[in-house]
């Protein structure tokens, strides 16, 4: 079966103490990681590895200081130029180098950025011209700079206190129990105590020997390893060889450094050999060299870090070993090619089978590979021991395995596996590509009997129930419950798909878990109803796993620990005294991506030892070395920088805090340019367990609502971030799931210039300059606009007032002529009525001379006395007022009142004389005057003179203008 897309979740966090438990005789190597010198960009030699307090690696290399985060490697090199032969990094942060020629520390810039203070430039006169500084130690406060030529002690403030100047040229250095050793050539091992230098009692045996190494034991013992003589104890005084049986090895393997495991185990670097680790006895438990568990055969340094892990520093390259993992890897550079499938452990010999075929070794025999059995090329499916025989089940099919040659038993291709029946203990079943065959137990082995009708189909997972029923299930079929018959020719099998309460038919499993049939279905876990032969679910399990969990492999130990692989997680159910299950699966998450995706499967070693089928071989499994322990962790800055800016350093992450360098940058706010808005962060967790699978989760306060989802990417750019105040938080997640210290980054985008306080302040100031400008541009502009509305107001009045006086001539105009043209009329009317009036009193005048003449005429007195009365009727119709009334209306309306203005102002006039005044302004003559007034023209005259002097007018004045003008 194939199962794609296996994820591996954390649920608990897991670290490992102590050293694997291996077999005396180590079947496989430990999880290893090398860098290459193009990996950390220096130079192929390595000569000492150490560790910060902040978790940080440091390597003194040939092309100066590495440095190493768990992420990515840095490289400081020596202004000169020279090797990096010693490293040293002191509590408060200060890295101190030795190196050629000169020797000094490492401290943060402004910027955090590592730069060298040297202090071998403050010896005096010609001590300073030394060759090589090799080893560096603290003593109490004091630092010890360790040359062929000299020892230069210097205080913790960087002053040269001492200089001790051995009589004899030390070789090499080691500082033991607060104690300064060292080897001199030709008088043996020395020690240096309070600033004296004295031999030891036992010195003189190490004198024509290169000392390489010197670890304190029990009892004031010292462990003593030479270059290339091997390894001493001394006791006492006496010196004894060490472990004399490898002595041999040693010599031969040239011991260049050995180091006391946190576990109390040794760890040897030899020049030839690679890399022993021994029991506390001096057994060899371990042996890693080129090929086999790590790259290189020269091992020059060893360090053994936080985590546990053992870093080894080569002549070309590094290794990180991890050590204190309870898994080990059997590949091919143990000798096993191919990705594995089945496994068995029996009489000490382990069979691993192989695509490639079917392997085997002793595991007590030491140093051995693994070796092929003859005629097992191939595809192997399973491995077993049926009655004390091993047999192979291999796609060309059943064999069994003797004086490691494989003989075939049965000529039927494919066998998936065997199944030793209980209810027929004499016989075998066996599983093969086209159905299943019968094996018979007999003294010489397994025999085949025949080939079982009733069943084609593939059996590669079968089990047998307490009935004797056998369960086989299909991996895309579903499931089947077969019978032998009684004369066993044959078979009865029952189908058993999603009629029969199956979530599905692909992807079912059984397993023979706790002494019952448990059947692993795409839903979960399933039991087998008897009585209503039905699945139903299973509570087997249910307190640890989610109902509708896919299982992939399982297997049981002999002390009930259940190991198995899920789609979602790897594990083990470690079981307690009363029955219960403790669950482990954080360590498991190593084996990510490393197991067999074809057919899963999980083979049971030992007691707390079970090997996990391998895309390379396989993978065993140690229960007894995992301890629940919680390591706390950094997660650090390693560089921030402004992104769009050649300038751009903001920090590398360090710096100095109460003189000592830190990482943390809780309480350092950085402000910066909104002009360079862009920041990108680097950061790591030096982390250095677990395949270096680290995981991180960043959140910017102030800009993001919540935490990032957890991703391997190690930096985290942002762009265009507006003004304001921000926290960068970053935390990381190891592979086992246990979560690391926050980190925080303070910093602020500043406004752009035109909205800071001082531009917001120029602005007040410009605006205020501006509003009084303004206001007095305004009030010119109104004063200008005001004159000018003035002017053009003035301007509008008097084209309004000529207007209007040239409209007010026009009306007085059409004014006068319409009362010219009404005086007119009216004169004409008055004209007219005048001439009327004239006509009429000439007429009656006439009429009157013709009746006064016909009066005279007549003789005849009735008819005088008649006329007479006519004339006088006459007389009273000239005489009468209603002609004048009617007249003086129409003249007063011409003349403006005058015969109303004339009688106010003269009011002694006649009314004989206001009618001569009226007739004369009307400009008549005296002719016209003396018929309207009924007299004569001398009567207009004296009426004339008379008038005059009722106007008190003089000679001179002319009484017709005088009446025309008033």
């Amino acid at each position: 079966m194939i199962h794609p897309n296996k994820r591996f979740f954390l649920t608990s966090i897991f670290t490992l103490i102590g050293v694997v438990s291996i077999y005396a005789q180590s079947i496989g190597y430990p999880f290893y990681k090398y860098y290459s010198s193009q990996d950390y960009h220096g130079g192929i030699q390595n000569w000492k590895i150490t560790q910060s307090t902040d978790g940080l690696l440091y390597v003194a290399n040939n092309f100066g200081l590495l440095e190493f985060d768990g992420t990515n490697w840095n490289k400081y090199e020596l202004e000169s130029g020279t090797k990096c032969r010693d490293v040293y990094v002191d509590t408060d942060g200060k890295i101190y180098i030795a190196s050629q020629g000169d020797f000094g520390y490492y401290i943060p810039n402004g910027k955090g950025k590592l730069r060298f203070v040297s202090l071998a430039d403050s010896i005096p006169g010609e001590k300073r011209d030394f060759d090589e500084t090799w080893k560096i130690f603290k003593q109490n406060d004091q630092l010890l700079f360790c040359t062929f030529d000299d020892i230069f002690i210097f205080n913790l403030n960087g002053q040269l206190k001492q200089i001790i100047d051995p009589d004899s040229d030390p070789d090499n250095f080691f500082f033991v129990n607060h104690e300064l050793y060292f080897n001199q050539n030709g008088k043996g091992l020395s020690v240096m105590s309070n600033g004296n230098i004295k031999s030891t009692a036992y010195g003189h045996y190490f004198k024509n020997m290169t000392i390489s190494g010197i670890i304190a034991i029990n009892n004031n013992q010292l462990l003593i390893s030479t270059l290339k003589n091997g390894i001493f104890l001394k006791s006492g005084n006496q010196i004894i060889v060490w472990q004399p049986t490898n002595q041999d090895k040693f010599k031969n393997a040239n011991i260049n450094q050995m180091k006391r495991l946190k576990s109390g185990k040794i760890a040897i670097g030899t020049q030839n050999e690679g890399l022993f680790i021994l029991s506390k006895n001096g057994e060899i438990e371990l042996q890693l060299s080129k090929g086999k568990g790590i790259e290189n055969r020269t091992v020059l340094s060893i360090y053994e870090d936080i985590q546990g892990n053992l870093w080894l520093g080569h002549n070309n390259g590094i290794s990180s070993i991890a050590l204190n993992s309870p898994f080990q890897h059997l590949n091919e550079q143990t000798g096993l090619p191919g990705t594995g499938y089945d496994a068995l452990l029996f009489n000490d010999t382990l069979y691993l089978g192989t695509n490639n075929g079917l392997y085997y070794k002793n595991i007590k025999a030491q140093n051995t590979s693994f070796k092929k059995i003859e005629n097992t090329s191939g595809q192997v499916y399973k491995v077993q021991q049926i009655n004390n025989e091993i047999l192979m089940g291999h796609h060309a099919g059943t064999f069994r395995i003797r004086n490691g040659k494989a003989n075939k038993i049965a000529n039927i291709q494919g066998t998936w596996t065997l199944l030793d029946l209980e209810k027929y203990p004499d016989y075998v079943l066996q599983g093969n590509y086209k159905g299943l065959s019968l094996f018979k137990k007999s003294n010489d082995g397994l025999k085949f009997i025949r080939k079982l009708d009733g069943f084609e189909e593939s059996s590669r997972v079968m089990e047998e129930d307490q009935d004797g029923n056998i369960w086989m299930t299909h991996g895309y079929k579903g499931v089947f419950k077969i019978k032998l018959t009684n004369d066993l020719q044959s078979v009865e099998a029952n189908y058993y798909g999603e009629e029969k309460g199956l979530p599905a038919k692909i992807l079912n499993n059984v397993w023979n878990l706790n002494d019952n049939l448990i059947f692993s279905t795409v839903a979960g876990l399933y039991k087998y109803d008897k009585n209503k032969d039905r699945f139903i679910k299973s509570s087997f399990l249910s307190n640890y796993f989610s109902d509708n969990v896919q299982f992939i492999s399982f297997t049981e130990d002999a002390i009930g620990n259940i190991y198995f692989v899920s789609t979602t997680e790897t594990g083990v159910l470690e079981k307690t005294t009363n029955g219960n299950y403790i669950k482990h699966i954080a360590v498991f998450n190593e084996l990510e991506n490393l197991l067999n995706d074809d057919l899963q499967n999980i083979i049971t070693l030992e007691a707390n030892k079970v090997l996990y089928a391998a895309k390379e071989g396989f993978i065993q499994f140690d229960n007894t070395a995992q301890k629940i322990k919680d390591i706390d962790f950094n997660t650090i800055f390693t560089k921030i920088e402004i992104s769009n800016s050649n300038d751009s350093i903001i920090s590398y992450g360090r710096y100095i805090e109460n003189g000592k360098v830190s990482f943390n940058y809780q309480n350092h706010d950085v402000e910066i340019p909104f002009k360079d808005n862009s920041i990108r962060l680097a950061y790591s967790a030096p982390y250095m367990s677990g395949k270096f699978k680290n995981q991180y989760q960043y959140w910017l306060e102030n800009s993001e609502e919540e935490y990032s989802n957890w991703t391997e990417r190690t930096d985290k750019e942002y762009t265009n971030l507006p003004e304001g105040d921000y926290i960068f938080h970053v935390r990381a997640k190891n592979i086992y799931g246990q979560v690391s210290k926050l980190a925080s980054f303070h910093f602020t985008i500043l406004p752009p210039w035109y909205r800071t306080n001082i531009a917001y302040g120029f602005y007040f100031f410009i605006a205020l300059i501006l509003a009084v400008v303004t206001y007095y541009v305004i009030e010119l502009r109104y004063k200008k606009k005001t004159e000018i509305l003035t002017e053009e107001k003035e301007k509008e009045i008097t084209r309004i007032d000529s207007e209007l006086k040239t409209s007010e001539e026009k009306f007085e105009k059409l004014k006068n002529e319409k009362l010219k043209s009404e005086i007119k009329l009216k004169n004409k009317e008055l004209a007219t009525s005048t001439m009327h009036l004239i006509n009429k009193n000439s007429f009656i005048n006439s009429v009157k001379a013709n009746l006064n003449n016909i009066t005279k005429r007549s003789k005849n007195q009735e008819v005088k006395h008649e006329i007479n009365k006519v004339i006088q009727n006459i007389d009273k119709n000239i005489a009468a007022d209603q002609d004048w009334e009617h007249f003086s209306i129409h003249f007063d309306q011409v003349h403006g009142d005058f015969i109303k203005r004339w009688k106010e102002d003269y009011p002694d006039l006649s009314p004989q004389e206001m009618k001569l005044s009226a007739y004369l302004r009307m400009n008549l003559s005296t002719k016209e005057i003396a018929n309207l007034l009924n007299i004569s023209i001398r009567g207009v005259e004296i009426a004339r003179y008379r008038l005059r002097k009722k106007l008190e007018l003089e000679r001179s004045d002319n009484l017709q203008e005088f009446i025309l003008k008033y």
